[in-house]
């Protein structure tokens, strides 16, 4: 089910950054240094003419989570567009999440890609599910980066989730508490269960250890059996125990999705794993919903992009997002800021 209620201003900002290479307002092109440095442009008689359309962009801003974009996906461009978030991960002990998805399309994380961001927040590639669990090609490559600590090697523990309407806590790995932040690494594709896997899917999903997965995919029923819930109750319980997540790590969280061919077929064709270079970018942002909203929107905006978006409507994907913010995880609306 396709949003309409994102701020117009929003869209226009989004929909001219898929154009151009610059954040743009009803007022006219702003520049990334007009929006850092107010009022440094001026105009034909010398005047500041750019003071009241950055003081607009700053309070749009200020009202909805910025999304940071850049169509390059190259380690150079993963690492100038975490440095352009506005906030950074606090703490010591920083883990760093690499979801590669479980689709046909290449789950294989490219370590080349990763390397240095992880090496300069001095992060540990963190996994779940024990080591037999872990898809083989996608084990492989983050252990070209470094061996990931599998959180749930040593058991569980539970995390308390505040207001539940089906789940009253979460479990994820005991390891989990040796880390006061998470860097959360996406690559926005199609998902056989929640429509599409993204920011929300792997705080919570992603993080949970195999008790706490039933307990999601059940919508409480179970922590063995991930069988017997409806549709839109297992897409409350992921946004749900996502919010548990963000809560345990007082939402010292950043989100990155990487958008390559898999954003625009969803990643079902294997066959097009190698070949396809098709990409939209790369998007950041200290909002998960956001984030994703963001990523789905682009989806949209895409052709080729039948089967994915047949895909998501289908399992009705965004309203994981929809819940989310109604629970408090984000908002679905954003100002998307090329960085390019």
């Amino acid at each position: 089910m396709k949003k309409l209620f994102i701020l117009l201003c929003t869209v226009f900002v989004m929909q001219s950054t898929a154009c151009s290479s610059k954040p743009v307002t009803e007022d006219g092109v702003q520049e990334d240094e007009v929006r850092k440095e107010a009022g440094t442009e001026q105009n034909d008689d010398g005047q500041t003419e750019s003071t009241e359309q950055t003081a607009e962009l700053k309070q749009y801003e200020n009202t909805v989570p910025v999304v940071y974009m850049t169509k390059e996906i190259t380690a150079e461009s993963l690492g100038n567009l975490y440095r352009s978030l506005d906030e950074k991960i606090q703490g010591e002990h920083t883990a760093v999440k690499i979801s590669a998805g479980e689709l046909p399309s290449g789950n294989a994380v490219e370590p080349e890609l990763f390397r240095d961001l992880v090496t300069s927040v001095k992060g540990t590639i963190v996994a779940c599910g024990t080591r037999d669990d872990l898809q083989p090609a996608d084990n492989e490559g983050l252990a070209q980066i470094a061996e990931p600590e599998v959180l749930d090697e040593s058991g569980s523990v539970a995390i308390p989730v505040e207001d539940g309407l089906h789940l009253e806590e979460n479990y994820v790995g005991a390891h989990f508490s040796d880390y006061d932040g998470l860097l959360m690494i996406s690559y926005f594709q199609g998902h056989a269960a929640a429509g599409f896997d993204g920011a929300v899917k792997n705080i919570s999903v992603g993080i949970s250890s195999a008790e706490g997965k039933c307990l999601i995919y059940s919508a409480g029923g179970s922590s063995t059996d991930p069988r017997g819930a409806e549709q839109d109750t297992f897409l409350e319980s992921m946004a749900e125990a996502g919010k548990a997540v963000v809560d345990a790590l007082h939402n010292n969280i950043l989100y990155i999705n990487i958008m390559d061919h898999r954003s625009i077929d969803g990643g079902f064709d294997e066959t097009t794993a190698i070949s396809d270079d098709r990409k939209i970018g790369i998007l950041a942002s200290a909002d998960p919903v956001a984030l994703d909203q963001a990523c789905v929107d682009l989806v949209y905006m895409e052709e080729d992009n039948e089967r994915f978006v047949d895909w998501m409507e289908k399992l009705n994907g965004e309203y994981v997002l929809e819940y989310a913010e109604k629970i408090g995880l984000g908002s679905s609306a954003y100002t998307l800021v090329s960085i390019d």
